[in-house]
């Protein structure tokens, strides 16, 4: 990414070495999205991205709040009431915890988060942040905000406001001050750090950045609407002018120009269709579904190209000069440029907890794949975010919220790509006062130098407390001790009664030793310049102390698990021993990460996903299962077979994660591979079309990380160079006409791709 801005330096820090939320804005062009990509790519917590609506979502690499959280499409009103009210649809403290209940696995996302990160704030209303914190609190057992979970807020609220209904806000109106998230009780007793990037990428003209942030601001001026309505032009043509786009206020618009302008061409229409593979719901489509192309439509491409070529980025226009069954070429005339537009696979993901690290993975649901790209003679405000244009005709004479004026100006690079097609008005494009009220509370400096020192020394003793803590752990031990009470005296599980009470005994202890140790932690963490070199010797000595009891206690645990599943009719007892397993695995994992947070707080390292999780974290239940086996096999009555599937509730082993950053989707491809998967398996395991797959083993091809001997037969290939070298320079779409099922799609473009190596 580009080089970090202190602003956005500040953020990192604050995400890996303190608790405390943050409130990320900034101007349109300011790099959020791409600090957001940052965040995840390094950040050591558990994380879990959220955003309001599927789209925002899907952009943003996360799921949605109602889906995460399990909230109802309801207004929720945070009081202890019930709802009398049958024509509007309201929630409530009360009823919301009865209707909706929440399975183990998500519930596990909950209990193990660290840091929620929310995209698109601008968009989230005060009753739903209210009613994330309360499931929160509830799910984690934790009243602290958010049950005790870091939030990341990003947005710009001068953007596209929250949408409440009118007979939503007759209820709404007694709790909240006001529509925006931070007038949400949470946040008016739990004020987030408010950091906004100031550095703009996407413009560099300084008239035009004064402008825009006048008119952001609500202090436009009389000379500021005299220059912009220099660029009016009410008759502008957008079918005659290429490379620019209609900027609309409202959908029905934008959709009628692009339909009148593609049925003006005199050209054959060819649609191509989106292949969705399992769980891709239609809310969250990235674009429709069925796209109508013909040659000399003006199309947008609606992602930034991740391949080494950058042919193009999110809201780069050009004109189709090219179509076939699977095919389409797109022009750009000003740099006299041709390329063949490749599909994209969007995923939908959902998030689950790995049983042997209790880190919080990703798991792709289904996918999307299509050509990223829409017919941009037109495109609505709303949809524009995110995007760049540099030409653009901006019809905002009918702006119907505050901000639509800033978004749809704020998409061009410069003046110079500026036509609007009626004068600017000063009516109806003001700020919300509330927003620029608020955004009084940006931190300066020395407000983020001080806060940062203060909150980082607090992080260091609240997180060694937290996971030196062994209250929780001694509280299971005795629920489970007293199980025992209720069996019958033919209970095949009251002869580990005396095991658990030995068990039980010792945690007593030492959760007695471990509150004295806290107290310790506490005391040298109060002082003014922490020591750290003694911290480190203390810790060290305590982790020590407890970790090996603890681990002797873990193994018992597991060869108690493996005895217990061979017995008949004891399927609940092997439950609690498996709850009793998570929760010392857990206990232990945590020492680890004490014990490491420490450690690299003395060597003064920075806090990241590299430096704050070790091999010794990731294979230390794996590795404790293998060094057991010879143990299991001398249990009677045991099973030779994958241990670990034994001590996992209602789930499977699961691959462990990666902590490096992210790989691409072909480096995946390439990976199966080389596990001599075949491409239709490779298909169903990343849940995929086989014409997906075979588009990522082009790509292999032309980066040569693969030939195209690796991929198809000898004879296919002496086949297809004859073909090529009779139809030099001319396009695959031509060859397959000519030659019809002989060759596949797909293998002309991967024979064609290793002919440009």
């Amino acid at each position: 990414m580009k080089q970090l801005s202190a602003e956005a330096n500040y953020v990192l820090k604050f995400i890996n070495q303190t608790h405390k939320s943050v409130f990320l804005t900034g101007k349109a062009g300011t790099g959020k999205t791409t600090l957001l990509k940052e965040i995840i790519a390094t950040s050591h917590k558990n994380t879990v991205v959220v955003a309001p609506t599927g789209i925002a979502a899907l952009n943003a690499g996360g799921v949605t709040i109602h889906s995460l959280f399990q909230l109802p499409f309801a207004a929720f009103l945070p009081d202890y009431i019930e709802i009398n009210s049958t024509q509007y649809k309201f929630e409530s403290k009360s009823t919301i915890t009865k209707h909706f209940k929440m399975n183990l696995s998500k519930k596990q996302v909950l209990v193990n988060l660290e840091l929620l990160v929310i995209d698109e704030v601008s968009m989230l209303r005060p009753d739903v942040l209210d009613a994330i914190d309360f499931i929160l609190q509830k799910a984690r057992k934790n009243n602290l905000a958010f049950g005790g979970v870091q939030v990341l807020f990003i947005g710009d609220l001068l953007q596209l406001p929250p949408v409440i209904k009118q007979e939503e806000w007759v209820e709404l109106n007694k709790y909240y001050q006001g529509m925006f998230f931070f007038h949400s009780q949470v946040i008016r007793q739990n004020p987030p750090l408010y950091i906004e990037l100031d550095k703009i990428y996407r413009q560099d003209d300084e008239l035009f950045i004064q402008l825009l942030n006048n008119l952001r601001h609500n202090t436009i001026t009389p000379e500021n609407i005299s220059i912009l309505n220099q660029y009016v032009q009410p008759d502008f043509n957008v079918k005659e002018n290429k490379g620019c786009i209609v900027v609309t206020t409202h959908n029905a618009k934008a959709d009628e120009i692009n339909k009148e302008a593609l049925d003006a061409l005199q050209t054959k229409t060819i649609s191509f269709s989106a292949e969705i593979v399992e769980d891709f719901p239609e809310k969250m489509y990235p674009i429709e579904p069925k796209l109508n192309l013909k040659i000399g439509a003006q199309v947008m491409f609606i992602k930034n190209d991740s391949s080494f070529e950058k042919n193009y980025f999110n809201g780069k226009m050009g004109v189709v000069v090219a179509l076939g069954q699977k095919e389409i070429s797109v022009r750009f005339e000003e740099e006299n440029k041709t390329i063949e537009v490749e599909q994209y696979t969007w995923d939908n993901i959902k998030y689950s907890v790995n049983p042997n690290t209790k880190e919080i993975e990703e798991t792709v649901v289904g996918t999307f794949t299509h050509y990223p790209l829409k017919l941009a003679w037109a495109i609505t405000v709303h949809k524009s975010q995110g995007l760049t244009f540099d030409r653009a005709a901006l019809d905002v004479s009918r702006v119907f919220a505050p901000g639509q004026a800033y978004v749809a100006l704020s998409r061009l690079r410069s003046l110079n790509g500026l036509i609007l097609l009626s004068p600017i008005q000063l009516n109806g494009i003001s700020s919300d006062t509330d927003v620029l009220q608020y955004a009084t509370n940006k931190a300066d400096d020395k407000k983020l130098a001080q806060s940062l020192e203060t909150e980082s020394n607090y992080f260091l003793k609240a997180e060694l407390s937290k996971n030196f803590d062994l209250k929780q752990l001694a509280q299971e031990w005795r629920n489970h001790l007293f199980s025992y009470n209720e069996e019958t005296l033919t209970s095949s599980k009251l002869k580990y009664k005396s095991w658990a009470q030995k068990n039980e005994t010792i945690i007593a202890e030492l959760a007695q030793n471990a509150n004295k140790f806290i107290n310790q932690i506490q005391k040298i963490c109060q002082q003014k310049n922490i020591d750290i070199s003694f911290l480190t010797e203390r810790c060290e000595a305590a982790y020590a102390y407890f970790f090996k009891t603890l681990d002797n206690q873990y193994t018992e645990i597991l060869l108690k698990i493996a005895e217990v599943s061979n017995l008949k009719k004891s399927k609940t007892f092997h439950d609690e021993l498996i709850e009793l397993e998570e929760i010392q695995l857990k206990t232990l994992l945590q020492l680890k990460k004490a014990i490491l947070l420490v450690r690299n707080t003395n060597k003064g390292l920075e806090f990241n996903k590299k430096t704050m999780f070790s091999d010794e974290i990731k294979y230390y239940k794996i590795n404790k299962i293998a060094s057991l086996s010879e143990q299991f096999r001398q249990i009677d009555g045991f099973i030779e077979k994958d241990h670990t599937e034994t001590f996992h509730k209602k789930t499977k082993a699961k691959k462990l994660k990666s902590t490096e950053p992210k790989k691409a989707t072909v480096e995946i491809t390439l990976d199966l591979w080389k596990q001599n998967l075949a491409i239709e398996e490779i298909a169903s395991k990343r849940k995929l079309t086989v014409a997906t797959v075979y588009s990522h083993f082009t790509k292999l091809i032309q980066l040569e990380a693969l030939t195209v001997f690796d991929v198809l037969p000898v004879e296919k290939i002496n086949a297809l160079q004859a073909v090529f070298k009779t139809h030099k320079n001319e396009g695959i779409g031509v060859i397959k006409e000519k030659y019809g099922d002989q060759f596949s799609w797909e293998e002309l473009r991967l024979f064609k791709a290793s002919l440009n190596n």
